[in-house]
Formats: structure tokens, C-alpha cells, sequence
């Protein structure tokens, strides 16, 4: 099958996306993507062919996801705010041999070195932008016939997705038809609090993220959802379309969250109309789901993925999962929690999730070596990620395992000790490394973000963690810092911390 049909059995006078002032039927979408497909042929470009987009969350990144992946071809969605140096490597690692940029991608564009990505041959743009040496898409779309579907096998390429994932450096992931369509299936075949067709979903992810692609955006469609895309997040923003748009369900990152739980001046009905909250892509602090609960009665649920599994692996669906955990796989996915030497781990127990199923790609693009440390000849993906499992089969993540600290012979997870640093009433934000030390092998070191108008000292907060952790777990020196950097997904990265 191909991704592009999951949305043809939906009325076609129900409303599938709204994007600023454009409210657009399904039925308008099939015919805006139509003609995107006949665009991308009419270039001569073939089935198999990798095609890059660089749009923000509009209905530009929609038609462009849709127009290449029903055509044939392979999407690769990159982020438009890149450098240009990064966007010249990521096009000609895969031989894209073509471009659709809105507004947001032009300036980076406009930066690169076209001699460093020698097979693209084309650049589609807005008719509002000029652009040396590209094709006017919105032009080319109004003269063009439609074109139709072109049917794809469950293993054909659908998308090159980036990620730095389980193994290192960003590469490039290969995610299939089936692929993505295994996890649309898994994710509905799961009991509990489920989207529905009469859902109204507000995204605030980026597209060219897996979260915001396959879980917001495909997933909406494919159950015939309406879907708001906001470009950039503002917490005011989102509670006025909640209100505004009678919102139903919302997922984001921990980020959005924890914003959302500091705006003062809305009321405690400002997400009444909210049935499903979802916290996605990094662990977040159980004092915050406590404080949207307490401040609006809503209940974040958590779940868990990543970009090689399409991303859907775990997912909480039930209120009364406990604060904390990720929920209970997902069905149709396979998962281990297994220690070093690859067996399972008892009930209590750490070990890292291994994930086998349908959503599980294929590998990262020309990197065997890269393919083979996390996808073993049975299926299995190894994750990197450190979880423990209740008798009642909830999931809980302890950390990643290549974020681990060795203290005197001692595991230690960094999330563990930012937990209890962000339970300070001065701490706003936390991340924790580990560094060199000549007696322990390592220690662990922090990094703190006050609280606006509050000062929080060094050995106040060593104090705070000696009350609450054993003594080869608590930092040995805190840094106050401005902000702790992380990733689009919302993840600190620690890289950036230790070089900071």
C-alpha cells in the first residue's frame, strides 16, 4: 500500500486541516496533493527518487509529504532553520535530486553550495519568494493534470528520516510504506483512550520530526480527525485555540507542558475541552502532569518511541496509569528489557527495551556498520534506552543507557537526579552529566536554571539531593546556567553541556 491513500475513505466535505485562516477538506486535499504529484512527474522525476522537504508546520509541508510519497518518490523532511552547511550534507548524503522549500527554507537555500549536492536538479518554491535557479511551484501546480497514486509494496522507501538515534552521528533512517502504516495500525488496535473522527488535534510539532509526521499528522488523517497546524509554539497561542477551535486532543513534547503549567493569566477551565493530553519524545517531570492536573483537571499521559521504530513503541491510553510511566506496549509490538549479556531482566529490575515489530525500519541509509550495532538478524532494535516493568506491566524509563554514569563501580541515571533537582522550589530546569574524576572514574555534575526572580546556591541544592539520594548519586558541583540546551524532541543534550 501507499502512505499517501490513508486518508481516500473519508468524507469529502469534513474538514482535515486547518492552517491559519485555510480550512481544508479531505476532499480539497486529494486534489492539492493530485496536483503536487503531477508536478513532481511532470519534472520527469521517477518512483524511488528522494525528494527533501523544507516547510514549516503549514499545509505547504502537507501537500509536499503527501504529493512525493503518492507519487512514488521518497520524502526527506529536514528542518528549514538548519545551517546551511548541515542542510548541503543531509541533501547529498541522499542524493535528493529535488527540493520543495517554502517559505521557511528559502534563506537556508539561498546559503548552500549547489556544487556540494550534485544531483539535485530541482528547487520548487513559493511564487511569493524569488529564488535563482528554482521552479515556481504554485505556478506549475495550476497548469499541470492531476496525477494518480502510484502504488508502493509494504517495502518500498516512503521516508529518510534523520535522527541521531540509538548510534551516534545523524543518519539518515529508512522508514517504509509499511512501515509507518504498521504503526498507524498498532497505535488504533490498542485499547483505551483513542482518537476518533469528530477529535479536533492541534499540533505544535514540527512535521519533519516523527512525532509530528506519522503520529499527528498521518495518524489524524487516518482516522479522519481535523488537524490545526500552529508554525511556532507560544503557550498564549495554544490555549487560544483550544478555546477557540474546541480542542480535543494535544501532544508535545515535555516543553510544552511545562510552559503551559507557568502561564498565570488563564483560568483553571482553559483546557476543559481537552479528552486527550499526551506528553511525547523525553521524559517528563512528574511534578509537572501533578501541576496540569491540579491547575486545569487535565491528565498527561506518557508514551514512548523513536524515529527507527516509526515512532510508536509504548503508549499509556488509561487515566489510571501511574504517574511516571510510559504505559504498556503498544499492540502488535514486540518488547524485551534485557541486561548486558542479552537476557531478560526480572520484574523491578533495569535493563534496556528491545522492540521487534512491523514499524521497525529497515536500517539507516549506506551505513551498515551503524545498522547492524542497533538491528540485530532476528529483528530486534536495540533502543538504548533503560527501562524497569511493575507486576502490573507498566513501563518505566530510567534513562538512556549511553547517558550513563559510573560512579565507583555504580550506575548511575542522570534523569533520576534531575527529577529531584526540578522538585526544588528554586529549579525551573536541571540536567546532569557525568565527568572525569581521578578517585571514582567518574562524578556526577549539574547544571541549573533558577526559577524567574528566585537564587538557589550550590550547596543548598547539594543538600537537597544528599536528603534524597544515596551519597555516589548526588552532584559534586553545580553550575548555574541561562538554559539547558535541548533538542527539537525536547531531550538535553548533554553533549552540549560537557563543551559548554
Amino acid at each position: 500500500m501507499n502512505i499517501a491513500t490513508l486518508f481516500a475513505e473519508h468524507p469529502k466535505d469534513r474538514t482535515a486541516i486547518v492552517a491559519g485562516a485555510d480550512r481544508i477538506t479531505y476532499g480539497q486535499l486529494e486534489t492539492e496533493v493530485a496536483k503536487t504529484r503531477g508536478v513532481l512527474t511532470s519534472l520527469g522525476l521517477e518512483p524511488g527518487d528522494r525528494v527533501a522537504i523544507l516547510c514549516a508546520t503549514n499545509f505547504r509541508f502537507v501537500r509536499a509529504w503527501f504529493g512525493i510519497t503518492g507519487a512514488g518518490m521518497v520524502a526527506v523532511p529536514l528542518n528549514p532553520q538548519s545551517p546551511a552547511p548541515e542542510i548541503e550534507r543531509e541533501l547529498a548524503s541522499v542524493g535528493a535530486k529535488a527540493v520543495i522549500a517554502g517559505p521557511a527554507g528559502i534563506a537556508v537555500l539561498e546559503a548552500i553550495d549547489r556544487a556540494m549536492v550534485p544531483a539535485l536538479r530541482h528547487v520548487l518554491r513559493p511564487s511569493a519568494v524569488a529564488l535563482p535557479d528554482s521552479i515556481d511551484l504554485d505556478a506549475m501546480r495550476s497548469e499541470v493534470e492531476p496525477v494518480g497514486i502510484v502504488e508502493r509494496s509494504d517495502t518500498d522507501l516512503a521516508a529518510l528520516m534523520f535522527t541521531s538515534g540509538t548510534a551516534g552521528a545523524p543518519k539518515a533512517a529508512m522508514l517504509s510504506h509499511g512501515n509507518l502504516a504498521a504503526n498507524l495500525n498498532q497505535t488504533a488496535s490498542t485499547g483505551g483512550r483513542q482518537m476518533r473522527p469528530d477529535d479536533v488535534v492541534l499540533c505544535v510539532v514540527p512535521l519533519f520530526h516523527i512525532l509530528g509526521l506519522n503520529s499527528l499528522l498521518n495518524y489524524s488523517l487516518f482516522i479522519g480527525a481535523t488537524l490545526i497546524l500552529q508554525e511556532r509554539f507560544d503557550p498564549m497561542t495554544v490555549f487560544d485555540t483550544v478555546r477557540d477551535e474546541q480542542v480535543t486532543v494535544l501532544i508535545g513534547p515535555p516543553t510544552l507542558w511545562v510552559a503551559l503549567s507557568q502561564v498565570d493569566l488563564v483560568p483553571g477551565d482553559a483546557l476543559s475541552t481537552i479528552r486527550i493530553a499526551m506528553s511525547r519524545a523525553a521524559m517528563i517531570p512528574d511534578r509537572v502532569v501533578e501541576d496540569i492536573a491540579g491547575r486545569f483537571g487535565v491528565r498527561v499521559l506518557e508514551g514512548y518511541g523513536l524515529t527507527e521504530a516509526g515512532p510508536g513503541v509504548i503508549i499509556a491510553l488509561e487515566d489510571d496509569t501511574p504517574v511516571g510511566s510510559i504505559g504498556r506496549p503498544l499492540v502488535g509490538v514486540e518488547i524485551r528489557i534485557i541486561d548486558d549479556t542479552g537476557r531478560d531482566v526480572f520484574v523491578g529490575d533495569a535493563g534496556e527495551i528491545i522492540v521487534r515489530g512491523a514499524n521497525v525500519f529497515a536500517g539507516y541509509l549506506d551505513d551498515p556498520e551503524s545498522t547492524a550495532r542497533v538491528l540485530d538478524a532476528d529483528g530486534w532494535l536495540r533502543t538504548g534506552d533503560i527501562a524497569v516493568v511493575d507486576d502490573d506491566g507498566y513501563i518505566y524509563i530510567v534513562d538512556r543507557s549511553k547517558d550513563l554514569i559510573i560512579v565507583s563501580g555504580f550506575n548511575v541515571y542522570p534523569a533520576e537526579i534531575e527529577e529531584v533537582l526540578a522538585a526544588h522550589s528554586g529549579v525551573a530546569d536541571a540536567g546532569v552529566v557525568g565527568v572525569p574524576h581521578p578517585h571514582t572514574g567518574e562524578t556526577v555534575k549539574a547544571f541549573v536554571v533558577a526559577e524567574e526572580g528566585q537564587e538557589v546556591e550550590e550547596d543548598d541544592l547539594i543538600s537537597w539531593c544528599a536528603a534524597e539520594l544515596a551519597r555516589y548519586k548526588c552532584p559534586t558541583k553545580i553550575d548555574l546556567i541561562d538554559e539547558i540546551p535541548r533538542g527539537l524532541g525536547g531531550k538535553i543534550q548533554r553533549r552540549q553541556l560537557l563543551d559548554g
